[in-house]
């Protein structure tokens, strides 16, 4: 999908069945800790699968969080960012799928088309803190994984693909994967987080945010 996605190493227990892929991500932390964010990674096949039809959306802004964190959508799909709280946001992004939905209110719902597939990255020009994603995806071969990290592809015709695994913390795997008629189902993939820093984003204007906009009254 043109991301400048770097590969990295993955181990693959076996081939897939015909018509499914299943299997686990799981990521290594600092100090082994565990993760908490399994089902915010996203798992998809380039290759193969004709368009989905586009769908509506929606990211919740409640309590300075956008939930979910993480959207999965098909290309052309309308996404609302309904403002639950007392006081006013703005959703924006930059870069390829640069939006803004300006200043708005408790009450008020404001909406963006995603046209190009792709990772959009969704902030408040507000709150610094407020992040989301949202996965563009051009076919429907595509799946988040449960909170224990496994995850399943329906609907997945043999033949050869490129598996994808993106999360915010970590660099994408990308490994060639061939569906056969018939094989074991696993498939294991290692990310590596150990290495993730936090670095704050800036504002739509790309400057930084005001030093105490961490600590908003509102």
């Amino acid at each position: 999908m043109g991301w400048g996605v770097l590969a990295l190493g993955a181990t693959w227990l076996a081939q897939p069945v015909a018509g499914q892929v299943v299997g686990r991500v799981s990521i290594l932390e600092r100090d082994s800790r565990p993760s908490r964010d399994l089902s915010d990674a996203v798992v998809w096949l380039e290759g193969g699968g004709a368009p989905a039809p586009p769908d509506t959306f929606q990211i919740v802004i409640s309590d300075k969080i956008y939930a979910p964190r993480v959207l999965v959508v098909p290309r052309g799909s309308t996404v609302r960012f309904p403002n639950h709280d007392p006081f006013d946001h703005n959703v924006f992004a930059a870069g390829e799928h640069a939006f803004d939905l300006g200043l708005y209110a408790r009450g008020q719902t404001r909406s963006h088309a995603f046209e190009r597939p792709g990772l959009a990255r969704i902030f408040c020009n507000v709150h610094p803190r407020m992040v989301a994603f949202v996965v563009v995806m051009p076919a429907p071969l595509y799946a988040q994984p449960s909170a224990d990290g496994t995850f399943r592809i329906d609907h997945v015709s043999p033949g050869a693909y490129r598996l994808h695994v993106w999360h915010e913390r970590a660099s994408e795997v990308v490994q060639a994967l061939t569906v056969s008629t018939a094989g074991p189902p696993d498939v294991l993939v290692t990310l590596d987080a150990r290495r993730y820093r936090f670095q704050q984003h800036t504002n739509k204007f790309g400057s930084p945010y005001p030093a105490n906009a961490g600590r908003e009254r509102y």
